[in-house]
């Protein structure tokens, strides 16, 4: 057997070794499987619905909010070193008209994907530590160090980050903004590590838990969104999406 016969034979199995999927779906359904949970920060609150449905071609979480918060939430156990990148697509309906992540009062969004972390404790601050500790006694142990949310905001220009308007042990991320590319699904991919020392100047991290929402507590408003196969890859390898999007 020649050289490139033999890699062309091992490339598919080697490719398919540095894809994680971690929420992919094959049928629609009232319930979510395992290992997603629905996760309610308060029983005050109505909780965001969600089900499993085929949304243009794509099999997805629908998420509908109406003045209400709940995430889905799923554990992680991802090698960053090895595949660091994140791919998922979403999709909105129609953007949240008075939503304002910078304040308590407006901190909802149509969709948001929100990745909690682990990070090496060497590289914590006493500072931060002292939070961590209150944060646990307030909330409870699975409190996590630091958390990432990739939010289609309302106003906010694609790019812009900045602390969460509750804690800045949590930073957001505008990734798409405004009305110009809803109702259609739109492609993402992120460099967990990367945006990591982007926004908490480290990339000393363990990802372990992957949500995703749509909350409207704060604002009242309604909001419909779509989430869909996520997976990690390596840092120089191309997101494999289940089928193309309808408007790229």
């Amino acid at each position: 057997m020649t050289r490139g016969l033999w890699l062309a034979l091992l490339w598919p199995a080697a490719l398919a070794a540095q894809i994680l999927d971690v929420g992919r779906f094959e049928a629609e359904s009232v319930e979510i499987p395992a290992p997603w949970r629905l996760v309610q920060p308060s029983t005050k609150v109505p909780p965001t619905r969600y089900r499993l449905r085929a949304w243009d071609g794509v099999m997805a979480i629908e998420a509908r909010a109406e003045a209400s918060m709940a995430m889905l939430a799923r554990p992680l156990t991802v090698d960053l070193g090895q595949t660091p990148v994140l791919c998922w697509r979403w999709r909105i309906e129609a953007p949240l008209r008075s939503a304002d992540l910078r304040t308590k009062s407006g901190d909802d969004f149509a969709a948001r994907v929100y990745l909690s972390l682990s990070v090496d404790p060497a590289v914590l601050t006493l500072s931060q530590r002292l939070k961590l500790a209150l944060g646990r006694q307030l909330y409870g142990r699975d409190l996590p160090d630091a958390a990432i949310n990739y939010v289609w905001d309302n106003t906010h220009p694609v790019g812009f980050t900045a602390p969460n308007a509750y804690t800045d042990l949590a930073r957001m991320m505008v990734l798409e903004s405004g009305a110009g590319r809803a109702q259609r699904w739109v492609e993402e991919r992120r460099d967990v590590l990367t945006d990591a020392r982007t926004l908490f100047g480290t990339d000393r991290i363990r990802a372990i838990q992957l949500a995703v929402a749509s909350d409207t507590d704060n604002t009242g408003e309604t909001a419909h969104a779509g989430f869909a196969d996520f997976h990690f890859v390596g840092k120089d390898q191309a997101c494999v999406f289940t089928a193309p999007s309808l408007h790229p």
